[in-house]
């Protein structure tokens, strides 16, 4: 069996103990060559749909590479936007009513490696249903100041809107980029959960509250295929001495680079890539890993909140499991 094989092997067997109902696994290397297997279910609730290959999965928070990172490290790069200048530079009214306050100090590096004081999560959508509104309470509200940083959706909620400043457009309104967009066909589509506010199982339609409060943010909320996912990874791999890429690859702090992870004891990928491989995770149950030095991606995508996200998936060790057999 070739270590593809065996990684999907690993993916089969524990989707058949019922603990996540689907999965997608993909494999690009730099010569361009796909894998690409599926298993399981794509919906089980209301009614039952196989996974396949096609399947469109809400990625979470992995469009934070994808779309957000990718785009400020290229505008970064065009001369467009200063990494090491605050995020107000792009968005002046951000705490506009105390000039001196932490808030305004907080650049886009930082944000990019997760390096501010802001709380990891907010329930913004609890606070109103006008995106206008809630973009408004996201720049003015005084923000608790963690004593440690932590990885944060705010940071990338910032840069999102910073985003669109530059765009003069909502990020729907944006080009999701090539094989992704921001909501997919149910029929197509990996079921997530059921959701208590909207009170229905979503598929095809954001998961995450906050951006589907925000209609559209730069912490979640991208759409695609594995496919489109390796895609991604595929340019990345070709391009890995490109000024954009070479950012994806430094390190800002700790195992953090400009908005990806780097090996670290216990991570997702596991314990047998290379020290030059980058990876990010989604909530829902999604992953993208690419290793520059073995030339080689790989996604595992699933759908393991369907159809609640409070049960024990596996889903952690089956990541690491995945990439120790792929680099195996």
């Amino acid at each position: 069996m070739t270590p593809f094989d065996q990684a999907f092997a690993a993916v089969e067997q524990h989707i058949n103990t019922g603990r996540i109902p689907g999965a997608v696994l993909g494999l690009v290397t730099r010569d361009g060559t796909r894998h690409f297997r599926a298993v399981g279910h794509a919906q089980t609730v209301p009614e039952a749909r196989p996974m396949t290959t096609g399947t469109w999965f809400d990625l979470a928070s992995v469009s934070k590479v994808i779309f957000t990172t990718a785009r400020i490290l290229q505008l970064a790069v065009q001369g467009k936007i200063d990494l090491d200048a605050p995020i107000t530079s792009v968005i002046p009214d951000f705490r506009q009513y105390d000039p001196k306050c932490w808030e305004r100090q907080v650049t886009f590096r930082d944000c990019l490696g997760h390096a501010t004081a802001f709380p990891a999560v907010e329930p913004i959508y609890t606070y109103g249903d006008d995106p206008q509104r809630l973009r408004a309470f996201v720049l003015q509200r005084e923000w608790r100041r963690l004593e440690a940083p932590v990885y944060s959706d705010i940071n990338y909620i910032l840069l999102g809107i910073a985003l669109e400043r530059l765009a003069g457009k909502t990020i729907r309104q944006m080009d999701a980029g090539p094989g992704f967009a921001f909501s997919a066909d149910p029929s197509h589509a990996a079921a997530t959960e059921y959701c208590t506010l909207r009170q229905r199982i979503l598929v095809g339609e954001v998961h995450d509250e906050n951006c589907w409060a925000l209609q559209g943010s730069g912490h979640a909320g991208l759409f695609g295929t594995a496919d489109a996912v390796l895609g991604f990874a595929a340019d990345l791999l070709s391009r890995e001495d490109d000024a954009d890429v070479r950012l994806m690859r430094q390190t800002v702090t700790g195992h953090r680079t400009h908005g990806w992870e780097k090996p670290f004891e216990g991570w997702s990928g596991g314990g047998k890539c290379s020290e030059d491989t980058i990876g990010h995770t989604g909530f829902t149950g999604t992953g993208l890993w690419v290793d520059f030095a073995r030339g080689h991606a790989w996604t595992l995508l699933t759908n393991r909140v369907h159809p609640t996200r409070h049960f024990d998936s596996g889903i952690f060790a089956l990541r690491q499991e995945v990439g120790d057999l792929i680099n195996g």
